[in-house]
């Protein structure tokens, strides 16, 4: 795996210097069954982890790290000592920072369905793992997956672990959905929660941004449907889609500020042919190629379901659901984010609220739109570690 590239175009990611100490393993989790949400059985379910700090005797100082879209259980430091960049978190995770490593166990799982499945370190199951009553992969055969399950599977890991409560639930994006998740599914066992760039539904315009996202892939006439197995990939629809999220993850000062109208190359001028790009588009183009060499089409397609399908309560009234949340809850957020735009934010808090819980809202600043929530999360450092610790 090329490892400028994690998740969301790390090529142009700022990391710390210096990473969660000492260098993390990568632990697999197995369900011999897992029944979905919708009622479908799957054997022979496995996901990674990875933890940071150690479970103390009493196994309630647990901290568990849910991920965005196209991240995986990497949430900070090093698989081994020649790594150039740590997990994704890594400024907020460690001895002394704000999920201070040396107080909590902080716990990360792969989810079902995870994009990487050409990344050695994600293990999951989805529709590239092998059917058992077939022998073939499942292609879209496979069971659709929700928010849900992605927390059901990580209850099972936590029960395993004779984890009954959890001191705090977090994460950024798809994590934020799953954090609203857990705090309203299970309230007994959440503590607190830290949803960072989400809000507690997907509504109408995230549905349809989520079908654009994943259009390109299902036109690859390689994709053929999903049985792509035993052919070529749909290498190219998928980078095209990658392509796609990595710019509405973004914000318009990022590519105006960084790109404007420059020459992809000074010499080819874009106006004499068609083969001549501006420099935006050749960053892009190789952004989404890159994600799309370690990834699979259809984890993307079942991911873009799972989003769309999002409610908090998973029920018809997300209301009654956020309303359900009885954890203090810290939202953060950035006014510049395109994908949950900051109303809906503002609105998710004013629900969780109703219900008599406490809710306080940081603001992120900077140019990189919904990214803000990964790549400035050190921002808000202060104000988590004062929450999670009283």
């Amino acid at each position: 795996m090329k490892r400028w590239v994690i998740g969301i175009v790390i090529s142009l990611l700022a990391v710390p210097a210096l990473a969660y100490e000492p260098l993390v393993k990568k632990n697999v989790f197995e369900l011999p069954v897992y029944e979905t949400l919708g009622g479908k059985t799957i054997k022979n379910v496995k996901v990674g982890w990875e933890s940071y700090g150690t479970l103390n005797a009493a196994k309630d100082n647990t901290i568990l790290i849910c991920h965005y879209f196209s991240g995986t259980s990497h949430a900070a430091g090093r698989y081994t000592a020649e790594d150039k960049r740590p997990g994704y978190w890594d400024a907020i995770i460690g001895s002394g920072r704000p999920v201070d490593t040396d107080k909590f166990y902080v716990l990360s799982v792969d989810s079902l369905v995870n994009l990487g499945t050409g990344n050695p370190k994600v293990i999951t199951t989805g529709p590239a793992s092998i059917n058992p009553a077939t022998g073939k992969p499942y292609g879209m055969t496979f069971p659709i997956v929700t928010i849900r399950d992605f927390v059901n599977v990580q209850k099972a890991l936590l029960e395993s672990m004779g984890i009954k409560r959890l001191h705090a639930v977090m994460g950024a994006s798809m994590g934020a959905l799953q954090t609203y998740e857990w705090a309203s599914a299970y309230p007994d066992m959440v503590a607190r929660a830290v949803p960072v760039i989400g809000a507690g539904w997907a509504d109408g315009n995230l549905i349809a941004w989520l079908n654009i996202w994943a259009a390109p892939i299902r036109l690859d006439p390689n994709w053929n449907g999903g049985n792509y197995y035993d052919g070529e990939p749909p290498l190219q629809g998928l980078a095209e889609a990658l392509k796609i999220v990595t710019l509405h993850a973004q914000h318009w000062e990022w590519a105006n500020g960084n790109f404007g109208r420059a020459w992809a190359r000074a010499d080819l001028d874009p106006a004499a042919s068609f083969d001549h790009q501006y420099k935006i588009e050749t960053i892009l183009d190789g952004a989404g190629l890159a994600r799309a060499k370690v990834s699979d089409a259809n984890h993307f397609l079942y991911l873009v379901k799972a989003n769309q399908l999002f409610l908090t309560g998973h029920g018809q009234s997300y209301v009654k659901g956020l309303q359900r949340i009885k954890a203090p809850t810290l939202i953060i957020h950035s006014d510049e984010d395109l994908v949950f735009f900051p109303e809906e934010v503002r609105e998710t808090a004013a629900y969780i609220r109703a219900g008599g819980t406490q809710v306080d809202i940081v603001e992120l600043q900077g140019t990189r739109g919904h990214l803000d929530g990964v790549l400035s999360i050190g921002q808000a450092g202060a104000t988590i570690k004062t929450f999670i610790e009283n």
